[in-house]
């Protein structure tokens, strides 16, 4: 089980004071989506949990693991947190190949999640030997999620994955990722602002609005 339950307040914004409370548990398997529009907060509550910001109050938990806990002092870095963090636009290493890409950051040991599954599963194969200048937006973001999962993440978070992409390229792409949450069987966060797309891959969606996450109507 994946739980976070925190808030986060931020006096300094950019633009204004920023307050965030978030509370939610998520089983290995299940998909969370969670909605919101953009400066809403969504991308701030996935760094949180990644480690990259700190909140102000709470708890963050996968199994028996804590990541975050204010009243402990326990703040995990983000290289110790096992995250699966998977960006906009890929983000993939410009100079190396889709095969050394996908290879960045695994484990030396033991993997559970193994490269041939993750290529056949995302049918990257033809792809291993390209650079990223020679993929399609689709390309690359398949190629994005297969280097999520080979760093053995025990969630996956997606921040708007499919938000560059056409409509034709994301009905391309969403069955690929819905195959990836059941196929490996990860607590997933997708986030987006898109509602068709939320409700197609996930099993609850949440709205984030005024700094709280609520049932979607």
């Amino acid at each position: 089980m994946f739980s976070v339950d925190i808030q986060i307040h931020q006096p300094y914004a950019a633009t204004s004071p920023f307050d965030l409370q978030a509370r939610f548990d998520l089983p290995a398997g299940r998909c969370l989506g969670i909605m919101g529009a953009s400066g809403c907060g969504k991308t701030t509550l996935l760094h949180s949990i990644a480690g990259l910001l700190m909140p102000s109050a709470g708890v963050i938990r996968s199994g028996d693991s804590l990541w975050f806990d204010h009243k402990q002092a326990i703040q995990l870095p983000p290289w110790q947190r096992p995250v699966g963090l998977v960006f906009q636009d890929g983000r993939l290493f410009p100079h190396m190949s889709v095969e050394q890409n996908l290879r960045y950051g695994m484990p030396a040991d033991l993997a559970r999640i193994v490269l041939p599954e993750v290529v056949d599963i995302l049918a990257i194969q033809s792809l291993l030997k390209r650079k990223p200048s020679q993929l399609s937006g689709g390309e690359k973001q398949r190629v994005a999620i297969g280097r999520a999962l080979l760093r053995q993440p025990s969630v996956l978070l997606m921040d708007e994955p499919l938000s560059g992409l056409d409509d034709q390229l994301k009905q391309q792409v969403l069955p690929y990722i819905k195959q990836v949450i059941a196929t490996f069987g990860l607590p997933t966060l997708y986030v987006s602002h898109v509602g068709d797309e939320v409700a197609e891959v996930a099993d609850e969606v949440l709205t984030l609005a005024q700094g709280q996450l609520r049932q979607a109507k």
